[in-house]
């Protein structure tokens, strides 16, 4: 069993910036592969990036490249996601997941999931 807490989100101006955290329980963090999703009113969650359990490898949606950076710190089983140029589009429900492999976009393929942190992009 793992549980995740995200935490960072809150209304940033557009061009702003934020950084997310998600901190997990569990001596096993490490062997996870993480990935970010996000989900704005009346759409349906869509992945924003992910990280394999080292974090050598990342990999990202084509909407947030470039802005966006995905990251973690092992020793303290935490998973960041530092978000740069933000946009009124990017407004939704943020949530970090556990991964069943490196690679992976649909969120049916990640299991464990955070409670959400709402972030909000003011035009």
């Amino acid at each position: 069993q793992v549980q995740l807490v995200e935490s960072g989100g809150g209304l940033v101006q557009a061009g702003g910036s934020l950084r997310l955290s998600c901190a997990a329980s569990g001596r096993t963090f490490s062997t996870y592969t993480m990935g970010w999703f996000r989900q704005a009113p009346g759409k349906e969650r869509e992945f924003v990036a992910g990280i394999n359990w080292s974090g050598a490898n990342t990999y990202y949606a084509d909407s947030v490249k470039g802005r966006f950076t995905i990251s973690r710190d092992n020793a303290e089983n935490t998973v960041y996601l530092q978000m740069n140029s933000l946009k009124p589009e990017d407004t939704a429900v943020y949530y970090c997941a556990v991964g069943n492999y490196y690679g992976a976009r649909k969120s049916t393929l990640y299991d464990y999931w955070g409670q959400g942190t709402q972030v909000t992009i003011s035009s």
